[in-house]
């Protein structure tokens, strides 16, 4: 194996890496999760998840020099959410969205904070795959439901027309970049030690 190929390989520390804060991102996302429980704050979860988790998620940007980090990250809470009682649609998702990010970062040599900024916006797009059942099993989602009640489920479905996933995908993304940049502020230390400009 040559100097580039093992620059660009990922070895144990990577993998721990990614274990740790794909761990603390996680926690995140429960936290916010519970608040599902309210219609309201279940239509903000995607965005409060891409606010407030962009500031772990930036300082996993730091250790971030390899391809496929970002990625694997973003399947592990797609798969995270299937084991936890979602649909399978998050897997596929974030795998999308995860390779949109690893993408974008890359595109800076992960050495850019302004593409970091960006990536923070992309990489929570994932948890709008959460959403897709309620757009594409609609019957089928609150059949899994029915312990919420029929009030919860009629104000869940007044929320939700078709367009309602644009908003979320808009405002995930949005959520994203602000909390990006709250990162960005609170990490500037971290941000020069690794050498990101």
């Amino acid at each position: 194996m040559n100097d580039t190929e093992a620059k660009k390989t990922l070895t144990g520390r990577d993998l721990i890496n990614i274990g740790i804060y794909s761990a603390i991102y996680f926690v995140v996302v429960m936290a916010f999760a519970m608040t599902g429980l309210i219609p309201i704050f279940l239509m903000l979860l995607s965005s409060m998840v891409a606010l407030f988790g962009a500031i772990p998620f930036m300082l996993f940007l730091t250790k971030v020099k390899k391809p496929g980090m970002i990625l694997i990250m973003s399947a592990i809470m797609g798969i995270l959410m299937f084991l936890t009682g979602m649909t399978w649609m998050p897997i596929p998702v974030s795998v999308i969205t995860g390779i949109i990010a690893e993408l974008v970062y890359k595109s800076g040599n992960y050495q850019s904070l302004s593409k970091a900024v960006i990536t923070c916006g992309v990489f929570p797009l994932w948890a709008v795959g959460n959403y897709l059942p309620l757009f594409l099993q609609r019957d089928a989602y609150f059949a899994t439901r029915q312990d919420y009640g029929k009030e919860y489920a009629d104000a869940v479905m007044r929320m939700t027309p078709n367009w309602m996933i644009i908003v979320l995908l808009v405002g995930t993304f949005i959520c994203g970049i602000i909390g990006g940049f709250i990162g960005k502020a609170m990490l500037k230390k971290h941000f020069k030690k690794a050498g990101i400009a």
